[in-house]
């Protein structure tokens, strides 16, 4: 048995009389234990919230660049408008323009003459307009056109070589062509990351894939419709508005999909354009198969024509086509 010094002895009563200190004891000592080394830490050092939900909403409501001029131009053919600052007073109407946009250097036409620029309180940047186009800017323009074409049969081998589900639509190349392109559309959601990988290593520049609906692909395309007229979505339409059955319904046409479908298999544009004519015209008759007296007989609506104010009439006896005055006389259609 080993013999324990006068400081091995010591060493253990102290430990016996610490663990039998009161645990109230031992918490308190704890709490007013401070950490060495540590440099304490103050409220002023700390992040306010406020201040910097401060600075945040300043950052945002912060005026961005000023210009003298707002210039408005349109892209290729498309009929939507977009503002961009310009210093200078040389530009007119028609005239060709590189400007600075979200996607790069792009090569627009001034549709409509400039206007005084305004300081936007809505914190929204406006891009600049960088020059006027020059010859080289138009001969690269055309160069760029050659180089999307080719792109898009590269595109496409890449496509097939990895056995993805989308069907290519077009390539556009921007005007410093440091960015590339590809319109495609597809049914579901593809991934399309190796397709990123192998395009990148071949054309050395950005690129940028962007899926469409059926409507944006015939807007693209283009085509005749039924009316034997140019298709309203490459024309002139430049944001789709939803189109519904009822609107169909609301204008006495048959319900056959088919006829009522464009080149898209979405229901027509121009479905809409009369929509709001036809509830005016519509207000206060009754819908169609619809039971109604006339002389003292009973009747049912089986057809009528807004336009003309006529319907047509008939019971197991009797058939009438009569004008709306006479049959619904109430109503004024004098400004229908």
């Amino acid at each position: 048995m080993k013999q324990e010094t006068n400081g091995q002895e010591r060493g253990r009563a102290k430990n016996r009389s610490r663990d039998h200190r009161p645990a109230d004891q031992n918490r308190e000592k704890k709490m007013n234990r401070k950490p060495e080394n540590r440099p304490e830490k103050t409220g002023a050092s700390r992040p306010q919230p406020k201040a910097s939900n401060s600075a945040a909403q300043k950052k945002n409501t912060a005026p961005g660049r000023t210009y003298r001029y707002l210039a408005y131009v349109s892209f290729k053919e498309s009929r939507k408008v977009y503002s961009f600052g310009y210093d200078g007073e040389d530009l007119k109407v028609n005239d060709r323009v590189v400007v600075e946009t979200v996607r790069g250097q792009e090569l627009g036409t001034i549709v409509k003459d400039g206007e005084p620029f305004l300081v936007q309180s809505c914190g929204m940047e406006i891009k600049p307009v960088l020059r006027k186009a020059t010859a080289r800017d138009l001969e690269r323009e055309q160069e760029n056109i050659e180089k999307a074409k080719r792109a898009l049969a590269i595109c496409g081998e890449c496509i097939k070589m990895l056995g993805l589900d989308m069907h290519l639509i077009e390539a556009e190349y921007t005007l410093d062509c440091s960015k590339i392109i590809f319109v495609y559309v597809a049914d579901e959601r593809v991934d399309f990351r190796e397709l990123l990988k192998e395009l990148a290593s071949r054309f050395r520049c950005r690129i940028e894939l962007r899926q469409v609906g059926p409507r944006n692909k015939s807007k693209i395309i283009g085509g005749l419709g039924m009316c034997g007229m140019e298709t309203c979505c490459s024309r002139f339409l430049n944001d789709f508005d939803v189109v519904s059955i009822n609107m169909a319904k609301n204008q006495l046409l048959a319900l056959n999909i088919q006829k009522l479908s464009g080149q898209c298999g979405k229901l027509m544009c121009c479905l809409k354009y009369e929509d709001a004519q036809y509830k005016v015209m519509r207000q206060g008759l009754p819908k169609l198969n619809a039971q109604i007296e006339y002389k003292g007989k009973k009747y049912r609506v089986t057809s009528m024509n807004v336009l003309l104010q006529q319907a047509k009439i008939e019971n197991k006896e009797d058939v009438q086509f009569l004008d709306f005055k006479e049959l619904w006389p109430d109503i004024d259609f004098s400004d229908r």
